[in-house]
């Protein structure tokens, strides 16, 4: 999430680079689902893809709202100084934002969830999860992931960039040199970290009739009696390589922040027209 760039300009570039991370890396997402759960794996790709419109509306708005919000809190942060965020300061404006899109990707990752478990369209799926009682469910697993996942892959890597660039200025002479090990910690922190919350999250919004699991604790300690710790991190692998490759999205987003740039930099302007 970018200083320079306005709410609506963060908000379409995070869109942009959300729903096309989830066209690219939907099996990902799907064996991982799969793996917590305890289902069976297809390598059917019309299985692969169930719930791949719930999840691109899910991801891009996410991302959409992960990078307004959090460019939002940055700009509040700084209050017009020209100075670098605190490693306090980007940890925190991460996790806000991480949490607040929690309100659009609980309801959104139930969709595809329970499409992927059971298969069917969109809209019937829709009728059967939107009641009170399930329409949120899962919500507290999803805010904590999201609050520690934001803080992970928007906030770690520039703090990794900066002190990579500070300490190793020989080796490191360049953002894009710092940029690969700065992401792949970053991805690291925000996965392992998270998968526990991830995996709760998951089960429960597989469950909605709850015959195996409840509430958000009940969940979490039906989890540790079946296989303990190694429970919770059922699915890191394919999440962890998921993120690695969503990682390579930084270079689009680059991309696109900079055709933002040049765009506005050659918008005409009353003067110029009057010249």
């Amino acid at each position: 999430m970018s200083t320079k760039l306005n709410e609506t300009q963060n908000a379409t570039v995070g869109m942009m680079v959300g729903v096309i991370e989830v066209l690219c890396l939907q099996p990902f997402n799907y064996a991982k689902n799969m793996t917590q759960q305890g289902q069976p794996i297809s390598l059917d790709p019309r299985k692969m893809y169930r719930g791949v419109g719930a999840n691109c509306v899910n991801m891009g708005s996410c991302t959409m709202i992960q990078f307004s919000v959090g460019g939002t809190f940055k700009k509040a942060v700084l209050a017009g100084e020209n100075r670098q965020l605190k490693m306090h300061e980007e940890m925190g404006t991460g996790i806000g934002a991480g949490v607040i899109s929690a309100l659009a990707a609980t309801p959104l990752e139930l969709i595809m969830i329970q499409q992927q478990r059971k298969g069917g369209g969109t809209l019937g799926t829709i009728k059967n999860i939107a009641t009170p009682d399930n329409i949120m469910r899962g919500f507290t697993g999803a805010a904590v992931r999201e609050g520690l996942w934001t803080c992970g892959y928007l906030s770690i890597p520039p703090i990794v960039r900066r002190s990579l660039r500070e300490n190793f200025p020989d080796k490191f002479d360049s953002d894009t040199k710092a940029r690969v090990p700065a992401a792949l910690l970053g991805g690291l922190f925000a996965c392992y970290l998270t998968q526990p919350f991830d995996t709760i999250k998951t089960c429960m919004q597989g469950d909605i009739e709850r015959k195996t699991y409840g509430s958000f604790l009940d969940t979490a300690k039906k989890l540790h009696a079946e296989s303990g710790l190694t429970a919770f991190y059922r699915g890191a692998t394919f999440r962890y390589g998921r993120m690695v490759c969503a990682g390579e999205s930084g270079k689009g987003r680059a991309m696109v922040h900079a055709c933002f740039s040049h765009r506005i930099s050659r918008r005409p302007t009353i003067s110029n027209q009057l010249e």
